[in-house]
């Protein structure tokens, strides 16, 4: 970057006909700008100027590398030009993997509120259970929900989503309604992987409960659609069930007690973003506030 900087300055001079001049178009002392040039004709080991108290000449390798030095640092600032373009408007496609039962059931309404405010944009979205490569894979952001794994990637937090207790009322009717943590015991509890426990809280007051079902599931649409089924009782995001407690399918248990929130994060590879993903985690954010 110093030896782009200092052919930049070279060029400048050159135009400029003389130090001084060429001091004043970069606002800096004329000395400052002599031993630059003088020490970059020392790294490259060629003279390239001619100097007389009234004038600068440029010798035959100072032509050479003038023209050469024109055209690197003009493709220089075009690049910078077309980057700066790049990180201030959101352009291009933007690609994104999502977690399938959270993009479907809650992303996709703001996903299409982002698209109508940006049409210039496209989109190729992977909705995948797995935790995609994003050093290794094409994808500028990934939402991931729960705590992130220690990595070298960039993690920024856009929401924590408290979770409750839900359950159907034909099974409320048939299995009974639990009052307390221990009577999840007794009852089908739909979690997303065998053998867990529910940690739940209630102010200050926090107990851990093994639970237990017939289903072993790595679904959280799929719990949430056997909980719609009288089959069991689910501990899940409001934001997740909000159209089943609207139509009456789920209904809410044990209000006193909440579950651990959960955390949703954008994993980048990178802190510097180009707009597209800017303004969709900038987006998000807003929107999970």
């Amino acid at each position: 970057m110093e030896l782009l900087n200092d052919m930049a300055l070279f060029v400048e001079v050159v135009k400029a006909k003389g130090f001084r001049s060429a001091a004043d178009v970069l606002d800096m002392p004329s000395s400052t700008l002599s031993r630059r040039i003088s020490a970059l004709e020392k790294a490259i080991g060629l003279r390239l100027l001619h100097r007389t108290t009234r004038k600068i000449e440029l010798t035959e390798a100072g032509r050479i590398y003038f023209e050469r030095c024109k055209r690197i640092v003009g493709d220089a600032r075009l690049a910078h030009e077309q980057l700066g373009t790049m990180l201030a408007e959101p352009v291009g496609v933007l690609r994104a993997s999502f977690p399938v039962d959270f993009a479907v059931t809650y992303l996709a309404p703001l996903i299409a509120e982002f698209a109508g405010r940006y049409p210039g944009l496209s989109f190729d979205f992977d909705l995948t259970p797995r935790r995609v490569d994003l050093v290794s894979e094409p994808f500028d952001v990934a939402i991931r929900a729960g705590e992130p794994e220690v990595s070298q990637l960039i993690a920024r937090q856009l929401a924590s989503f408290r979770t409750y207790l839900y359950a159907s009322p034909g099974y409320i009717k048939r299995a009974g309604e639990p009052r307390a943590p221990a009577d999840l015991n007794h009852h089908e509890c739909l979690g997303i992987q065998r053998g867990g426990a529910w940690t739940l809280h209630r102010g200050e007051d926090t107990t851990t409960i093994p639970v237990g079902s017939r289903f072993t599931l790595n679904s959280v649409g799929m719990a949430r659609r056997l909980a719609a089924l009288d089959m069991g009782i689910v501990l899940m995001a409001e934001a997740i069930v909000a159209d089943d407690l609207a139509t009456g399918q789920l209904r809410r248990l044990m209000p006193e007690w909440q579950g651990t929130p959960v955390p949703v994060y954008a994993m980048t590879e990178t802190r510097l973003l180009p707009a597209k993903t800017q303004r969709f985690i900038e987006f998000l954010r807003e929107r999970f506030e």
